[in-house]
């Protein structure tokens, strides 16, 4: 993976201190060398991570006659297929990159070749002959790519702090992404918590040509109609998704010229991927887990037996409440969005850890819960279904004991509270019944807000707009999946807990469970076979027990959480937390109200070490983050960095030349 970032110009070129800037903020994603390309209209930059074709695969680069460009982040996992497909129409190569396949496969199927990918990415195409910059991002938005358009220029990058660089793009909170924060967790493509700027959705691209700016989706996920009369039986299920993941996890294991690690988090899906390397690569394998000194969260009993099962050399990081507070800043900065857990920041100590043991690459098991309905929400959901047909049934009402067995705090514990929350909003006929108690329980956080930043609109207005048009005949479930995979997955699975957190630190994460061929052989199958009652993921239990350990592949869901507010209370906070949390600081910010505030921290306090409810860790959580990056890229002015690999290699079109630009 790389950092990309570019400016196109209505009149007059693009400026190489501002290109130069913007790759400087992008450094952390791309260590290893930088370049740009401009010429009268439109300028490419790049920092590279390089993971293929070392010695060759310098950014941008072009097709044989420079017409078209592209800077590109990530990885086109089937490239070396593509690659002959194209020698047989007759395009010729001068390096093994992935990144050469993209200019040809647009020569050759034009806006058509995305859907042709299998990988994960965001890229731009500057076709030169059509006048047209192309933005474009993966199918499940494991990368991020954002973007400004103003009146002169359109600019886009890697991350946000890159659109900032050189002072010149306005910085300022929108409320109505914040809207969607406290809805969703994370604002949905194409929002973002910052005016002005926008992300290309997943699975789009968008244009900005002569006849100015158009948006296209060439992926949505398909599920299919009435699937209670498909007659596939579980067998069949479990064969062919056994197929696509092994081959999905052998791509991304073996196609790499830099050692590829993977990380074990004590459950079924780390253990599937790394399972699958054990048994079809033969080579060596080392993982890599998070423990945490609080047993509450910790799984490293399942991930030590995971390893030994395997044969894997093994390495792990023990994580403390108050490692969390000190990482927290860092990893808020990275995130570039509020964050209303403190989960992410043991994940970017933990990619720290592979990336000093040499280790630039890491497969993972993230998706897998996506694809296949491991989540809580997705059983959860089952339930309140069951529950909508007899409301008033006392045994009906029940059944929310069998839920979150996990949990410290389980609603089982508290039956009359459990009762009130997922009673609510049963109305079958809503596509999103299976997420409503999660929204309500967020949006609580809304409270906090001040008048500047209260949003009266529905914020799922927008989403109900975006559903399918043949989502009501697909399964409850299916519905449940796309909802998730539309909001959760892409602004904080895979970008505040995923990308962001690995590529602080230079490392590339890889994705089987999100391989296109998993997705539709997990779409098609029928529902039942995912969630078997309440045993989410049942297929892939089935699929693959003779590789996991009995006691982690029948083990309940346990999703992956951190200590949230410990560490940042109390006589041991860091100096920072009561900084950002000054009433002055607060006010300075103007998202959320100073008393309030206040309030919060006092009562937090007041717990003396003991855990504070949900809502309470989300909202103060919410706060911290917010503070900090008022602070760290709102309020401070712009800190100019190069890239360590000065000076930058530029073709410069106004010259008709290479040059270096010192």
């Amino acid at each position: 993976m790389c950092g990309i970032c570019g400016v196109k110009r209505v009149s007059g070129p693009p400026r190489l201190e501002t290109l130069e800037l913007m790759i400087g903020a992008l450094r952390h994603r791309g260590p290893d060398g930088a370049g740009c390309y401009r010429d009268a209209n439109v300028g490419l930059g790049h920092a590279r991570l390089s993971i293929v074709d070392i010695a060759g695969g310098a950014q941008p680069l072009s097709n044989e006659d420079g017409q078209v460009w592209v800077t590109f982040n990530g990885e086109i996992f089937n490239h070396i297929e593509l690659r002959d497909e194209l020698i047989g129409h007759g395009h010729r190569f001068r390096t093994r990159s992935d990144t050469e396949v993209i200019v040809h496969a647009w020569e050759q199927w034009g806006r058509g070749c995305f859907s042709r990918f299998n990988g994960q990415w965001a890229l731009a195409i500057w076709d030169r002959t059509e006048r047209e910059l192309i933005l474009a991002r993966d199918p499940r938005g494991i990368l991020p790519l954002f973007f400004t358009e103003r009146t002169e220029e359109v600019r886009f990058a890697s991350e946000v702090t890159a659109l900032f660089a050189d002072g010149d793009v306005p910085r300022e909170f929108d409320p109505r992404g914040f809207d969607e924060l406290l809805t969703y967790w994370s604002p949905v493509a194409p929002q973002t918590v910052y005016r002005g700027v926008s992300q290309v959705a997943p699975g789009s691209f968008v244009s900005f040509g002569p006849g100015g700016r158009s948006e296209y989706r060439y992926y949505e996920d398909v599920f299919p109609s009435q699937p209670e009369e498909l007659h596939i039986d579980l067998e069949s299920s479990a064969a062919a998704l056994r197929e696509a993941l092994v081959n999905a996890t052998r791509l991304r294991f073996l196609r790499s010229d830099v050692p590829v690690a993977a990380y074990l988090s004590g459950g079924i899906d780390s253990a599937v991927t790394a399972g699958i390397i054990a048994r079809y690569t033969h080579t060596d394998l080392h993982t890599y887990s998070l423990r945490f000194a609080d047993a509450e969260f910790d799984e490293s009993d399942y991930q030590t037996m995971v390893s030994r099962h395997l044969g894997t050399e093994h390495s792990h990081v023990t994580v403390t409440a108050a490692d969390i507070a000190a990482a927290f800043p860092d990893a808020v900065r990275h995130a570039e969005t509020p964050i209303l857990r403190a989960a992410p920041a043991p994940m970017l100590l933990l990619s720290r850890l592979a990336r000093e043991s040499g280790y630039p690459v890491v497969v993972t098991g993230e998706g897998a819960d996506e694809v296949l309905a491991g989540y809580d929400i997705f059983r959860e959901a089952a339930v309140r279904r069951f529950w909508a047909r007899d409301p008033e049934s006392a045994e009906r009402a029940r059944i929310v004991e069998a839920l979150y067995p996990w949990m410290h705090r389980s609603p089982a514990k508290t039956p009359a509270f459990a009762h009130r929350f997922f009673s609510c909003d049963l109305d079958p006929a809503d596509p999103f019944l299976s997420h409503r108690p999660r929204w309500r329980s967020t949006a609580a956080l809304k409270t906090m807000l001040t008048a500047d930043f209260a949003v009266s609109a529905d914020p799922t207005a927008a989403l109900r707009a975006r559903l399918p048009r043949d989502s009501d005949t697909w399964h409850p479930l299916a519905r449940a999946q796309w909802t998730e995979s539309t909001t959760l997955l892409p602004g904080y699975i895979l970008s505040s807990q995923g990308d962001r957190m690995l590529m602080a630190n230079s490392v590339e994460g890889r994705f089987p469970f999100l391989d296109p061929d998993v997705g539709r052989v997990a779409a098609a199958m029928p529902a039942r076979h995912k969630l078997m009652g309440l045993d989410e993921k049942h297929v892939l239990k089935h699929a693959f027990r003779d590789l996991v350990p009995d006691a982690v592949r029948t083990r309940p869901k346990q999703p992956y959480r951190a200590p949230d507010v410990g560490g940042f209370v109390g006589a041991g906070a860091p100096d920072w937390v009561s900084d950002v949390l000054s009433p002055e600081a607060v006010q300075d910010a103007g998202v959320f109200r100073p008393d309030i505030v206040q309030h919060l921290v006092a009562k937090c306090t007041r717990a003396e070490g003991r855990s504070p409810s949900n809502s309470d860790s989300m909202r103060l959580m919410a706060v911290l983050s917010t503070q900090i990056l008022h602070r760290d890229l709102i309020a401070a002015p712009p800190s100019p960095r190069r890239h360590p690999h000065q000076p930058v290699v530029v073709y410069d079109e106004l010259d008709q030349r290479e040059n270096t630009h010192e």
